[in-house]
Order: structure tokens, then C-alpha cells, then sequence
């Protein structure tokens, strides 16, 4: 996995990190859900990446 692939999913995750909070913070269900939801894709892209780098 390339450094910028690896910032850009902790970014993407940190991101989803903050929605969440700040919907849970404003009782706003859809925003909280929208950070569960960046912070999925986020782990989702990291593992796909970690597998290819196995195979390297």
C-alpha cells in the first residue's frame, strides 16, 4: 500500500470519526450513521490494501 493510499484512509477514517461523534453529540442519527458508515469504508479499502501487500 502506497503512503498516499495510507493517509487517505486514515483520513477518510478520522473523518468518519468526527461525524459520528458530532451526531451523537446532536442526537442527529443520519450524520452519526454517515461517520459509521466513512469509517467502514475506510477499514474496508486498508484491508484490501493489506492483502496486497501480502501478495507482493
Amino acid at each position: 500500500m502506497g503512503l498516499d493510499d495510507k493517509i487517505s484512509n486514515a483520513a477518510e477514517e478520522a473523518k468518519g470519526k468526527v461525524k459520528e461523534t458530532a451526531g451523537k453529540a446532536t442526537d442527529d442519527e443520519r450524520l452519526e450513521a454517515e461517520g459509521k458508515a466513512d469509517q467502514a469504508s475506510a477499514n474496508v479499502k486498508q484491508a484490501g490494501e493489506n492483502v496486497k501487500d501480502a501478495f507482493k
